[in-house]
């Protein structure tokens, strides 16, 4: 370590708080002897513990402050000499004690039992109780009180300045009430290590360095002959946590670009969603297993919603028929009380179905969705209840399962970040083929990131009114963000822990 540099890049708190360190350890002491405000103390001390030319130890300090009953009886007279005082006259009833003496019960009941553990009173056992000042208790009386004399002392008072008797003193009072309050402080010590032992024979002072060129300083030539002060790029700053968007939050701005420059228009839909757009315009049957994965959180008020009737009669047909499909449908009564329950949305496919069915819909035309959905779930690592999807459609005349295939390739690489996927064959009552999506993460393994097929024409065809093909996909968003943003727990992307989220990176 270079010394002379060192010195010469120490500010001007610094020169003025090194050579005091010598006499003074603390901090109030130093601001004293420097002139300097505490907080610029307190400043110096702490560049100073950077560069290894002292050391700050905290100490606890306790601090006696006067409480409401002992500012009361500093201004006047302790309860004790007035007791004394109304005793010289002869011993007085215990129970005319408060009248005699002007004091109340609770001030009198102390003083008997202070006075007699020094020896000041007696107590008389005649035809009544009666107390009767001693001769000590009389000598008492001509002299300054111990408490008396700490009473005077100028507070707030460090414990540490008081004499062994003034503490035994302050024991005792601390045992009244509302007497004394401690108050317990962290205060610091500097001791100078011997790099700065080294820097005050290097004769560092508070010396007129010049700290800043100005254009009046140029203009004036008052640098002439001056020396300047060196700067330590190297030294500690204060850090600063810049305003910054959520992660996760910022990780789907990014996914609905990428979507848009892909040519997608986004499509919405409402989270407190019908039976018929969540379930039933998907061809899932109303009373079949199929709806187990699909465990949904029902609305208790109002518990039913509207569905357009011409929609709500196709879909019904292909439900008991198969309507104009050529399908034989599920051959089962269809429900329409039940297709109008309301329900958090389970899934982000009711938009595409919802999409289906808009007069705006183009074809051929790509469309996507970034939606919130609800299912009762166990919460782990990678499952939460209220989750996010990602799905889409892409809308032709003559699209196959390859483009489908070519889609979630693509979406695995520019979503995930990762060319290591499976498609596993799966089932979903409203695709076929269907197929499920896993990529493999580097820490979790293999993780399922969701769904993928051909729409049916059964339900298709009720939506649109004639045959249409239908690749659609409904992805796992908050998985593809784990992958993204180095997540190795899902619950991460919604934490709240300040910490956490400044050390999380804004790719």
């Amino acid at each position: 370590m270079d010394l002379k540099k060192l010195a010469r890049s120490l500010h001007k708190y610094e020169r003025r708080v090194l050579p005091e360190l010598e006499h003074s350890k603390y901090v109030e002491e130093i601001a004293r002897a420097t002139g300097l405000k505490d907080v610029e103390v307190v400043r110096a001390l702490q560049w100073l513990e950077n560069k290894g030319a002292i050391v700050v130890h905290t100490e606890q300090r306790e601090i006696v402050h006067l409480d409401s009953n002992g500012e009361k009886y500093a201004k006047g007279e302790l309860p004790e000499r007035i007791f004394l005082r109304t005793l010289k006259d002869g011993p007085i009833p215990v129970k005319k004690l408060a009248q005699k003496t002007g004091l109340d019960r609770d001030e009198v009941n102390v003083c008997i039992g202070l006075l007699r553990e020094k020896g000041a009173i007696l107590l008389l056992k005649e035809k009544e109780l009666a107390v009767k000042i001693t001769d000590k208790g009389k000598r008492l009386l001509e002299s300054e009180l111990p408490e008396e004399q700490f009473l005077k002392k100028a507070f707030p008072v460090d414990v540490r300045a008081l004499s062994p008797k003034e503490k035994e003193v302050l024991k005792k009072l601390r045992k009244r009430k509302g007497f004394v309050r401690i108050e317990v402080l962290s205060v610091k010590r500097a001791e100078l290590t011997d790099v700065g032992k080294e820097l005050l024979k290097l004769g560092v002072r508070d010396e007129d360095l010049v700290d800043r060129i100005t254009p009046q300083v140029l203009a004036s030539g008052s640098w002439k002959g001056k020396e300047f002060r060196r700067y330590d790029v190297t030294s500690k700053v204060p850090e600063i946590n810049g305003g910054k968007l959520q992660p996760y939050r910022a990780f789907l701005d990014r996914v609905r670009q990428k979507f848009l420059s892909l040519g997608f228009e986004e499509m919405t839909g409402p989270i407190v969603e019908t039976d018929f757009w969540d379930m039933d315009a998907l061809f899932m049957p109303q009373f079949h297993s199929a709806r187990d994965i699909h465990d949904a959180y029902y609305v208790k008020e109002p518990k039913e919603g509207k569905v357009d009737q011409n929609f709500l009669k196709k879909v019904r047909a292909v439900h008991e028929n198969g309507g104009s499909t050529k399908s034989k449908g599920w051959g089962y009564s269809f429900d329409v009380k039940r297709t109008r329950r309301l329900l958090l949305r389970t899934q982000g496919t009711a938009c595409s179905a919802r999409k289906l069915a808009s007069p705006d819909l183009k074809v051929p035309g790509k469309y996507f969705g970034i939606t919130r959905n609800f299912r009762h779930d166990v919460i782990d690592a990678t499952h939460l209840p209220d989750f996010n999807q990602t799905e889409g459609i892409v809308v032709g005349e003559d699209l196959n399962f390859r483009h489908l295939i070519g889609l979630l390739r693509i979406f695995a690489k520019e979503f995930a970040n990762t060319e290591s996927i499976r498609l596993v064959p799966g089932y979903f009552p409203y695709t076929e083929p269907s197929v499920e999506l896993y990529a493999k993460h580097p820490d979790l393994g293999w993780i399922e990131l969701g769904g993928a097929g051909m729409f049916r024409p059964e339900v298709v065809e009720p939506l649109v009114g004639r045959h249409l093909s239908v690749c659609a996909w409904g992805l796992g968003i908050d998985r593809l963000a784990m992958f993204n943003l180095g997540f190795k727990d899902i619950r991460d992307l919604f934490s709240a822990d300040l910490a956490f989220l400044r050390k999380s990176p804004v790719m």
